[in-house]
């Protein structure tokens, strides 16, 4: 499937995540992604020609097919919190 090959990359959740909160200019960017310049210009790049992200006045945001996907993906962030807890609860326990 290519939109997992295309999440599956280097920060590419990363930059999802961190531009669903607010918009962000290249360098603000970066640095919440805590990436390199160049990873960060192939991603930006992939994702915009993937339609879920955009260059406006304000810097890089979501588009809104960027914004639908980030509902699809919000219950798997709320699996991942879940199980993260079992296992430090089944870590606590060994």
């Amino acid at each position: 499937m290519a939109l997992l090959d295309l999440l599956g990359r280097k920060t590419a959740l990363r930059v999802l995540w961190e531009l669903s909160k607010r918009s962000l200019k290249f360098r603000p960017l970066q640095e919440a992604a805590e990436t390199s310049p160049g990873v960060l210009n192939a991603r930006l790049g992939e994702l915009r020609a993937a339609g879920l992200v955009e260059r406006g006045t304000d810097g890089y945001n979501l588009t809104t097919r960027g914004r639908e996907l980030g509902k699809l993906l919000l219950p798997l962030v709320h699996w991942s919190e879940d199980w993260a807890r079992e296992l430090a609860t089944y870590d606590a326990c060994q």
